[in-house]
């Protein structure tokens, strides 16, 4: 198995967090769990194999060719059939509402067909990805796509923004401001800025906050060289009792059982 991430062109490195590429060259099929990340991903399957997912935990269902998951925001078994050939788009929390004309927290806990969502032109996108000679080449028709769609997004720009902005603050390890006073320094009401992050997100800004946490815990836990005590204080636990109850929510497993697994799609998304 191989992983790596591209880093975006200039003009979208603010809305897309990474393109990546993952190859299986095994027939063996292997099972993970996909942990939340906070960031809502289009994914084209470009070779023969195919991944499937079990949102109820027991009935594996098969994805499509052209994958768009929306937030996940618990655990989320996953199994790999296949030699498989992914193309990702990693978008950053807020960005896919700029190219996805959706709202956004219906698509939660989903693996759609991304072609239901964006048409006729995503399946173009996916034929000459496919027909594609170089990574480069398929990069860069990624690119123009998203460049296309970006420029035809401009109704919904001031409030994704806007959302985007209250995120950085949200993320600042000072940050201790409740959501009304935030709301207030934007001349909004709370409930209308739950709204905005419910619709551009999929996440509320609680649960938001509560994923990014959880992603800075993940990240401490890879090295392998701290202790838990540490990472719950560093991560702004109340304590580890909170850090372990809140860390089980999102893996189903406690921080100590996680330490010891280096699964691909852990990794993967502890990368960055």
């Amino acid at each position: 198995m191989t992983y790596r991430e591209i880093i975006p062109g200039s003009t979208l490195r603010q809305y897309v967090k990474c393109y990546y590429i993952y190859e299986s060259d095994s027939e063996a099929a292997f099972d993970d769990t996909v942990f939340p990340s906070g960031c809502m991903e289009i994914i084209f399957n470009l070779g023969t194999g195919h991944w499937q997912t079990a949102p109820g935990g027991s009935n594996f269902i098969t994805h499509p060719g052209i994958e768009l998951w929306g937030q996940i925001t618990r655990p989320l078994p996953v199994r790999s059939i296949g030699k498989n050939t992914m193309l990702g788009i990693r978008f950053f929390s807020h960005s896919a509402a700029y190219f996805l004309h959706e709202q956004m927290d219906k698509l939660n806990n989903q693996v759609l067909d991304v072609s239901d969502v964006s048409g006729q032109a995503m399946r173009e996108l996916h034929a000459r990805l496919l027909e594609a000679e170089t990574w480069n080449k398929r990069i860069e028709l990624i690119e123009t796509f998203l460049l296309y769609s970006l420029s035809h997004s401009e109704s919904r720009l001031s409030k994704v923004t806007l959302v985007s902005n209250v995120m950085k603050e949200l993320r600042k390890e000072d940050f201790f401001d409740n959501i009304n006073t935030v709301a207030s320094r934007y001349g909004i009401t709370s409930r209308y800025l739950q709204k905005l992050f419910l619709q551009h997100t999929g996440l509320t800004p609680k649960l938001y906050s509560k994923i990014n946490r959880f992603q800075n815990s993940l990240r401490l836990i890879a090295k392998k060289d701290i202790s838990l005590t540490s990472v719950a204080y560093d991560c702004g636990y109340f304590d580890q009792s909170h850090f372990i109850r809140e860390f089980k929510s999102f893996t189903g497993l406690t921080p100590s059982v996680c330490a010891q697994d280096s699964s691909p799609i852990t990794l993967a998304f502890t990368s960055n």
